[in-house]
C-alpha cells in the first residue's frame, strides 16, 4: 500500500471517529445545554483544576529525568517540559503518536538514542499502569456490586479470557521466531528490543527510586484532584459520591488512552460511568465537556508554544 496512502489512512481515520463521538455525545445533550452549563459553573474549581494538571505535567517532565540519569542522560528541564507538552498535543492526531515525537525530540536535541529514550518512557507508562492498577483495585474494593454488575451485563467474559490467550500465543511465537532468525531486520529488532529493556531497567538502576515513587503517587494525585475539583464546578454535581468520582476518572483515563485525547469519548465516558450513579445525562456530559475543554486548552497553549520554541531554545545545538 501506497506509504501517503496509510499516513493518510492515519490521520483521517482518528478525526473521523472523533467526529463521531462529538455527535454521539451531543445527541442527547446539545450544545446549547452545555453552553448554559458552562455559564453557570464556578470558574475557580475550573481554574484550580486546570492548575492541578499543570503541575501534574511539570511532574512527569522532572520525573523523566531521573530514568535518563541512570544512562548517562543529564538532558535540560527545559527540554524535558516542552517535548512532554509536545507529547501531549501530538497524541490529538494520531493515538500514542507523540510518544515517539517525545523521543524523537531528546534524541534530536539532547543526543538520547531513540529507543534508549522511547524505553524509559514504556518504563514510565509500566509505572503509570501500576498506579492506575491501583486505584482500580481501591475502586473495586469501595465498589465492587456495583462495577461487578455493570461488566458482568456489558462485556463476555469467556471473549475477553479467550482474547488475552490468542494475543499471549501470538506474542511468544513472534517472540521466538525473533530470536532464532539472523536477518537483518531481526537485527534490527533485537537491537531496538535491547534498548527499551535498557530503558524500562533504568527506573531499578536510578539512585532517585524514591523520588521517581513520589513524582508517579504525584502525578496521579494531580489527575484525581483536578478531575474532583472540576466536578464541584456544576451545582449538580455537589455533593457527588467518592465512587461516582473514581470510577468517573477510570472511565475518563480509558477514553483518552483508546482515542485521540479523548476528543467526544471523554464525555461519553464520564457520562457512562455517572450514569452507573444515576447522575443524569445533562450535568454529566457538560461536566465532560468542561473537564476536556480547559484541559484541551492548557495543552493546546503550551504544547504549541512547546513546539514553536523547542527549535529556538536548542538554536545553538541546531547550528
Amino acid at each position: 500500500m501506497n506509504p501517503r496512502l496509510i499516513k493518510s489512512i492515519k490521520l483521517i481515520l482518528p478525526l473521523l471517529l472523533g467526529v463521531f463521538l462529538v455527535w454521539y455525545s451531543l445527541k442527547d445533550v446539545p450544545m446549547p445545554v452545555i453552553i448554559d452549563y458552562w455559564k453557570s459553573s464556578n470558574k475557580f474549581w475550573v481554574l484550580l483544576g486546570v492548575f492541578f494538571g499543570l503541575l501534574s505535567h511539570l511532574s512527569r517532565a522532572y520525573r523523566w529525568r531521573f530514568q535518563l540519569e541512570p544512562m548517562g542522560y543529564n538532558i535540560k528541564l527545559e527540554n524535558s517540559i516542552m517535548a512532554i507538552f509536545a507529547t501531549y498535543l501530538i497524541n490529538y492526531t494520531i493515538p500514542r503518536s507523540g510518544e515517539v515525537a517525545r523521543a524523537t525530540i531528546v534524541a534530536n536535541y539532547e543526543n538520547v538514542p531513540f529507543e534508549k529514550g522511547f524505553g524509559t518512557i514504556v518504563a514510565e507508562r509500566i509505572a503509570d499502569v501500576i498506579v492506575m492498577l491501583g486505584i482500580i483495585t481501591i475502586t473495586l474494593f469501595l465498589q465492587f456490586d456495583i462495577i461487578y454488575g455493570f461488566l458482568i451485563e456489558k462485556f463476555n467474559p469467556l471473549k475477553i479470557i479467550i482474547g488475552l490467550v490468542i494475543a499471549i500465543f501470538g506474542i511468544l511465537l513472534l517472540s521466538n521466531f525473533i530470536k532464532r532468525s539472523k536477518s537483518k531486520l531481526a537485527l534490527k529488532v533485537k537491537a531496538f528490543i535491547n534498548g527499551l529493556i535498557e530503558g524500562a531497567l533504568s527506573i531499578f538502576k536510578m539512585e532517585k527510586k524514591w523520588a521517581f515513587i513520589f513524582h508517579t503517587l504525584f502525578i496521579w494525585g494531580m489527575y484525581l484532584l483536578m478531575f474532583y475539583v472540576t466536578s464541584m464546578a456544576i451545582e449538580d454535581l455537589q455533593g457527588i459520591s467518592t465512587g461516582a468520582i473514581l470510577i468517573g476518572f477510570i472511565f475518563a483515563s480509558f477514553s483518552i488512552a483508546t482515542t485521540s485525547g479523548g476528543i467526544g469519548a471523554y464525555p461519553i465516558a464520564v457520562s457512562l460511568a455517572f450514569s452507573i450513579f444515576e447522575i443524569a445525562d445533562g450535568p454529566s456530559i457538560a461536566f465532560g465537556w468542561i473537564m476536556w475543554a480547559s484541559q484541551t486548552l492548557l495543552i493546546i497553549l503550551f504544547g504549541g508554544l512547546s513546539l514553536l520554541y523547542l527549535p529556538v531554545f536548542n538554536r545553538n545545538k541546531s547550528n
